[in-house]
């Protein structure tokens, strides 16, 4: 009779048993090693497996922000410090409302992208940064829209920054040395103009309103009340004319409405009512006067 281990079925399970062995010796080796890991190590494993059970969570019914966060909370990963950044015009407790209204309240189920999201579309927020720095750490970059122009549209006045995108409405006060744009078209092209205008200074520092005219050209509303009226290209070219003009002759102030530029071969100045007034009653005199010498002194 043979062995009972030397049966042809036994020596076929030899090397099962022999793999089952090594098997069983390296989940042991593997058990040693995990129990002697460094917390930070072990919050890397945490992480794995939080990352896991929310997945899960989230099949069981859509409450995977809250489930993670109950999870994370024991393993030292809740949100407890927030740096800010960048931040002039937007209030901090406001970018913080922002940031927990996306339900987040551990580092584990924080989405950068919906916090950024969310964030950017504050008001004076142009864009966002969201950094997570584990265990429990959040920095918020901003870069925030800049101030350029009060424009006027209809009764309401907004604030625009230089591309011309509106920013909040304008409450007086503050910002109220920006200029003053009014029109359709006016918040996109008026950066163009004003930057051009920084050749003729002087009279730049005049102008109270920039009016955007058909969407095609501009007048310029000064302080004193005169309107020019200025030509659909290069109107910078007859800004310095006028500046010209006013230096050696004081043309803008005279009493004058307007002084229209629009014409290739001459200049119109439109004169204030009074001044016009004043005007045809001086040549009515002067006629008055040159009838009473032809009568006293008949061809």
């Amino acid at each position: 009779m043979r062995p009972l281990n030397s049966t042809p079925g036994h020596d076929r399970l030899r090397p099962l048993l022999a793999q089952a062995r090594r098997l069983s010796g390296r989940i042991g080796n593997l058990h040693h090693r995990l129990a002697g890991w460094p917390l930070p190590r072990f919050r890397s494993l945490a992480i794995v497996v939080l990352g896991g059970t929310g997945l899960y969570g989230m099949t069981l019914g859509g409450h995977t922000t809250g489930f993670v966060d109950t999870l994370a909370a024991p393993f030292g990963f809740s949100i407890d410090k927030i740096e800010v950044s960048g931040n002039d015009e937007t209030s901090e407790i406001d970018i913080l409302q922002t940031l927990w209204a996306t339900g987040s309240q551990s580092l584990v189920s924080l989405d950068p992208t919906a916090a950024r999201n969310a964030i950017e579309a504050m008001p004076w927020v142009e864009r966002a940064a969201i950094t997570k720095y584990y265990p429990d750490r959040v920095r918020i970059e901003l870069m925030e829209h800049r101030p350029y122009a009060i424009w006027q549209r209809g009764g309401d006045f907004v604030i625009v920054d230089r591309e011309g995108r509106e920013i909040v409405p304008f409450t007086p006060g503050r910002f109220a040395d920006l200029p003053v744009i009014v029109g359709v078209g006016a918040p996109r092209e008026a950066a163009h103009l004003i930057d051009e205008m920084e050749v003729v200074p002087e009279l730049r520092a005049r102008v109270k309103a920039y009016i955007r005219v058909a969407d095609r050209r501009w007048d310029l509303r000064l302080e004193n009340g005169v309107t020019i009226r200025l030509p659909e290209s290069e109107p910078v070219e007859a800004l310095a004319e006028i500046e010209r003009m006013d230096r050696e002759q004081g043309l803008l102030s005279r009493d004058i409405a307007s002084v229209d530029m629009r014409l290739d071969d001459r200049i119109v100045i439109k004169l204030t009512p009074d001044a016009l007034a004043r005007r045809n009653a001086a040549l009515e005199e002067r006629e008055k006067i040159l009838k009473r010498r032809k009568k006293d002194n008949p061809a």
